[in-house]
């Protein structure tokens, strides 16, 4: 994704880290994924309505999301826009899958981050409707 030029140096690192992170998720790389997590990572997904889920624990947050990559055929999220500011970020995204009846769905959301030394300390979902 392209930034805008006036976004500090430490700014621009933390959307890095949050490409890469999106970057293997869209692989569905759960190693490459935990290493850009921090030991005590938080997530806070958008299910159930209206304040999903706690998970706390990369290991816990690895076993979600590998239970939320077989649900699916297909999963991808992109970024639609991020900013970034000094170690916290947000990224509005739109998340497309393919069930495993072959039935398309999608939605879009945003996620608020906290990254701590090169790694996601915290990622909060919310979704539209």
């Amino acid at each position: 994704m392209v930034y805008e030029n006036n976004m500090d140096t430490l700014a621009l690192e933390t959307l890095g880290t949050i490409d890469r992170f999106n970057d293997a998720f869209n692989r569905q790389d759960l190693e490459a994924m935990a290493a850009l997590m921090t030991e005590d990572c938080v997530f806070e997904s958008t299910a159930p309505s209206p304040d999903g889920t706690r998970f706390e624990g990369r290991d816990n947050i690895i076993e979600l999301f590998r239970d939320f990559f077989a649900g699916a055929k297909s999963r991808i999220f992109e970024s639609e826009d991020a900013f970034g500011a000094g170690y916290r970020a947000t990224v509005r995204w739109v998340h497309r899958w393919v069930d495993l009846d072959g039935t398309e769905g999608h939605v879009r959301g945003v996620d608020v981050f906290t990254v701590r030394d090169g790694q996601i300390a915290e990622k909060l979902s919310y979704v539209k409707g």
